[in-house]
């Protein structure tokens, strides 16, 4: 009788103090390139708001690339503080708009040159003081776009990767995050990180849905006409799912996050102990294999400039597309690229300085990544997860993605029913 009176106490406390229950929510920092050159994150940003009850949110930093800044999640924030009353009437546990707009923060703007890392911003600092909160859960740092500021965090306080974990929407992010990709690989393998560079397209690859949750058909049937972000979410994709960013979140929310080779709605990962890269001092052919998502660079020679190491001094052009090219020092230079699809790529160089103008190449990418081992590859630690290899978890040349795909309908419903809750 003791011990049940006990049990029915310590049920009564988490229900009842606020404190309590916030500590059993999961801690997450949201780093997003809302606003940038990818409208997907809006969306994401609309459904994060929408489960906020659910999660201990402690950061959201504008991320680098295009336009985005800050303002665009305040901008979300004002709408969901429009919708706030309906959703408290249906679940304890919002957070106010005001402890939201607080935490917003802005990150990078620029892309980070060949050595990974500048100078520190308002958004990394913000990581490094959420991860070194005293608290016995970890922080769990959701990247939905650059992964500037977590390197940045990683180089001004590198303690701070046994207090995180990292789940990073990789893919076309990795192409454009290249350098402090490589950076944190090469001085942070240890860091608990799942990289999903392909299986989080699960989420809108809907090729076996029913007709009621396509892309397409889910903002007519359960979004348009729901509250003030529901209005908004129309200008996005003229309202078709994307949401590629939430996958990070949905891991959190479905499944065992601790086993990340177990069942999510977020994706089923397996333990990767390389990352693949391969460097050539050469232009490229297209007998020249790649994994996709590696890190492919190319080294080239030429003179020996009175200029600071990591100086950009020209570009490598793909798919009309531009990449900065650094100087090494002592006449070398060298740029980084990372293939985001299974292709046969061109490329070709521009710069002032005539060595390094014109040079050109091809190459082909395949997959699955990590690809066949080479001893450029970045060799991790016991936590680095990626996404699975096995061929019937592909959707197309998507790796692991059917391992998101398959719980689509679950997802989306759950989703839909917050939505009524704006009606």
């Amino acid at each position: 009788m003791y011990c049940f009176t006990s049990m029915v106490a310590i049920l009564a406390l988490f229900q009842c103090n606020p404190e309590v229950r916030a500590q059993a929510k999961p801690r997450i920092l949201i780093s997003t390139d809302i606003g940038g050159t990818d409208p997907d994150d809006f969306q994401s940003m609309i459904h994060l708001l929408m489960y906020a009850d659910r999660f201990q949110i402690e950061g959201l930093v504008s991320s680098p690339f295009g336009n985005g800044r800050k303002k665009d999640i305040l901008d979300i924030i004002d709408l969901y503080e429009k919708d706030l009353g309906k959703l408290k009437k249906h679940s304890y546990g919002f957070p106010a708009p005001d402890a939201l707009r607080k935490i917003c923060k802005q990150g990078a703007i620029l892309e980070a040159p060949y050595k990974g890392y500048t100078t520190a911003t308002e958004g990394s600092d913000w990581i490094i003081s959420c991860a070194k909160k005293k608290n016995d859960q970890p922080l769990w740092v959701l990247l939905w776009g650059g992964i500037e500021d977590l390197a940045q965090a990683l180089h001004d306080a590198p303690e701070i990767k046994e207090n995180i974990r990292v789940y990073w929407i990789g893919g076309p992010n990795k192409k454009w995050s290249i350098n402090p990709y490589a950076y944190i690989a090469e001085h942070h393998p240890n860091l608990w990180m799942i990289e999903a560079n392909a299986t989080y397209r699960g989420w809108f690859m809907d090729p076996e849905s029913p007709k009621n949750i396509t892309s397409k058909a889910f903002y007519g049937n359960y979004i348009q006409g729901r509250g003030a972000m529901g209005k908004d979410f129309i200008n996005y994709y003229k309202g078709d799912i994307k949401m590629g960013d939430t996958p990070s979140l949905a891991y959190l929310m479905k499944g065992n996050p601790d086993n990340p080779t177990g069942e999510s709605w977020g994706g089923s990962f397996t333990p990767i102990d390389r990352s693949s890269r391969t460097i050539f001092e050469r232009n490229t052919t297209t007998a020249d294999t790649v994994a996709t998502y590696s890190v492919v660079e190319w080294w080239f020679k030429g003179p020996k400039l009175a200029i600071p190491a990591d100086s950009a001094c020209f570009t490598l052009d793909v798919s009309g597309q531009s990449w900065p090219g650094y100087y090494l020092g002592d006449g070398q230079y060298g740029v980084r690229y990372s293939p985001k699809q299974v292709e046969v790529g061109a490329y070709m160089t521009h710069s002032s300085i005539s060595e390094l103008d014109g040079q050109k190449g091809k190459y082909v990418s395949v997959a699955p990544w990590p690809g066949k081992p080479s001893p450029d590859d970045y060799i991790l630690g016991r936590n680095w997860y990626g996404d699975r290899t096995e061929p019937e978890l592909f959707l197309g040349t998507q790796q692991g993605a059917k391992t998101v795909s398959k719980h689509r309908e679950e997802y989306l419903m759950d989703w839909a029913k917050r939505w009524e809750w704006l009606k």
